[in-house]
C-alpha cells in the first residue's frame, strides 16, 4: 500500500528497463507480418527506372557476350601452335576488329591480329597479348609460358540466354540500368512508388523564417523526414505542421489516409495531456502504441488508418531519425516490394569507451574510419542526447549496443550500421 508521502512512478523513458516494453526485433517481426507489398505495377523506360523496384523477373533473350571474343589486344592463335619451350614463328593473315570480324579461319602456323572485343576467328582458341610477341611485318614470334584458352571471353560468359538477369523485388541501381541495356531490354515492370504523407505535430513548431518566441522551435523534423523519404524513392506528400487541436489532428489524419499508402507523423507517439493523437488514432484506425526497449526512441505508434499504414514517431529530432531508419525504412521497403529490407551491419573495433546500462538496445551515433594501420574502427560523436541533432550530422553510422550489455571498453568489437546502407 502506498504511503501518503510516497509516490510510485510509472515506467518512463528515463528507465533502463521496463517489463512492458517491446523489443526491437519483436516490433520488426510484427511490422513485416502486417505489411503487404503494393501490387500496382507501372511500365517504366530503362532510363527512368533507377532506384525503382522490379515487379517481375527480367530474363535475357540473348547471350552476353553473344560470341567468343578477345579480352585483350593481341593475336588469335590455335592452342596447338603454342610452343612448350623456346619460340615459334607464325604468319599473320589478317585482323579481327571489334564490330568487324576476320572473314576466314586460323589454320596451323598462322595468327590473326585481334582487338579487345573482336570475334575469335574460326580455328583459334587462344589470345597472345601484343606485349608478349615480337612482330616483323607479317611474321609473329611468340615464346613459351602461354596457356590454351587464355584471354578469351566465351559466349554467354556474363549472361546466358534464358537466365534471370535481375530478380523481382530488386531495387535498380546504376549497374542494373547498364545490364538491362546490355541484354536489349528497353522497358521494365516496376512496383508503383508508395505515396507517403508526412507531418509534424505541436503548437511550439515554427516555420523557418518565423520569429521564435520563448518555448518555440523550428520544425526540423519535417525536413529530416523529407530528406530520408526522398532518399528512399517514395512519392512525397508534405502535410505541414498540425497544431495541438483535436479537430485539426482528426482532419489531417483522415485526409492523409485517403491520399497516401503510409502516413508518418513526428510527435505522434506520446500520450501527454496536450496530445490528441492517441484518442484520434483509436477513433479512426487500428493503431498500437508501443514502449520500445531502445534508446533513443522509446515511444512508437504503428498500425493502420483505413488502407494507409500509420507510423507515429517521437518528437525529439534524433529519436525521429533513429526510429525512422530502424522501423519506417524497412516497413516502406517491404511496401515497395523489396526483397532485402534490413540494413547491413558489420563488426568493428570500438575506439572510445562507452557507458551503458543494461535494459535497452542502444543506437549511438558513430564515425567509422580507418586507424593509422588502415584497420576500420568506430568513434562516438560525443553527446548522445536525443535532442542533439549534431550527433547525427557528424556521424556516418550507428553503433549498435545490445539490450543486455553494460559499459563497453575501447578495443572491444561492436556492430555498426553504416548510414549509406540504410537506403
Amino acid at each position: 500500500m502506498t504511503k501518503p508521502d510516497e509516490i510510485i512512478p510509472d515506467p518512463s523513458c528515463m528507465d533502463d528497463f521496463d517489463p512492458n516494453s517491446v523489443r526491437v526485433e519483436q516490433a520488426l517481426e510484427r511490422m513485416q507480418a502486417f505489411i503487404a507489398p503494393i501490387s500496382d505495377r507501372v511500365r517504366v523506360p530503362v532510363r527512368d527506372a533507377l532506384w525503382r523496384v522490379l515487379a517481375d523477373d527480367v530474363t535475357a533473350a540473348i547471350n552476353v557476350p553473344n560470341h567468343d571474343n578477345s579480352a585483350m589486344d593481341g593475336y588469335a592463335v590455335a592452342g596447338t601452335d603454342l610452343p612448350a619451350d623456346g619460340t615459334t614463328t607464325l604468319h599473320v593473315t589478317g585482323t579481327s576488329w571489334a564490330g568487324k570480324p576476320f572473314d576466314g579461319e586460323v589454320t596451323s602456323g598462322n595468327a590473326v591480329r585481334i582487338m579487345t572485343g573482336g570475334v575469335i576467328p574460326a580455328g583459334a582458341d587462344t589470345i597472345v597479348i601484343q606485349e608478349d610477341c615480337e612482330r616483323d611485318g607479317d611474321q609473329l614470334r611468340i615464346g613459351a609460358g602461354h596457356r590454351v584458352g587464355q584471354h578469351v571471353r566465351t559466349k554467354g560468359d556474363d549472361v546466358m540466354a534464358g537466365a534471370v538477369v535481375l530478380p523481382k523485388g530488386k531495387r535498380i541501381i546504376p549497374a542494373d540500368v547498364g545490364l538491362l541495356a546490355t541484354v536489349g531490354v528497353g522497358e521494365v515492370n516496376c512496383v508503383r512508388r508508395p505515396r507517403v504523407a508526412f507531418m509534424s505535430t505541436g503548437d511550439e513548431l515554427r516555420a523557418i523564417g518565423e520569429t521564435l518566441n520563448t518555448g518555440d522551435v523550428y520544425d526540423s523534423n519535417r525536413y529530416s523526414l523529407h530528406a530520408m523519404l526522398e532518399r528512399l524513392g517514395v512519392e512525397l506528400l508534405d502535410m505541414g505542421v498540425i497544431r495541438d487541436d483535436r479537430d485539426d489532428v482528426r482532419e489531417a489524419f483522415s485526409r492523409a489516409a485517403k491520399i497516401a499508402d503510409a502516413v508518418v507523423v513526428s510527435g505522434g507517439a506520446s500520450v501527454g495531456d496536450a496530445d490528441f493523437v492517441h484518442e484520434t488514432l483509436n477513433e479512426l484506425g487500428t493503431v498500437d502504441f508501443w514502449k520500445m526497449a531502445m534508446k533513443p526512441g522509446r515511444p512508437l505508434a504503428f498500425g493502420r488508418i483505413d488502407n494507409a499504414l500509420f507510423f507515429g514517431l517521437p518528437g525529439n529530432p534524433v529519436s525521429v531519425m533513429v526510429t525512422f531508419y530502424q522501423f519506417v525504412t524497412p516497413a516502406l521497403k517491404r511496401l515497395m516490394g523489396l526483397t532485402e529490407t534490413m540494413p547491413v551491419r558489420m563488426p568493428v573495433r570500438l575506439a572510445d569507451p562507452i557507458k551503458k546500462s543494461p535494459g535497452r538496445l542502444e543506437f549511438q551515433r558513430g564515425i567509422l574510419r580507418p586507424d593509422a594501420k588502415g584497420q576500420m574502427q568506430v568513434h562516438t560523436t560525443g553527446g548522445q542526447g536525443s535532442h542533439i541533432l549534431t550527433s547525427m550530422s557528424r556521424a556516418n553510422c550507428f553503433i549498435i549496443l545490445p539490450l543486455e550489455s553494460g559499459d563497453i571498453e575501447a578495443g572491444e568489437i561492436v556492430d555498426v550500421e553504416p548510414f549509406e546502407g540504410l537506403v
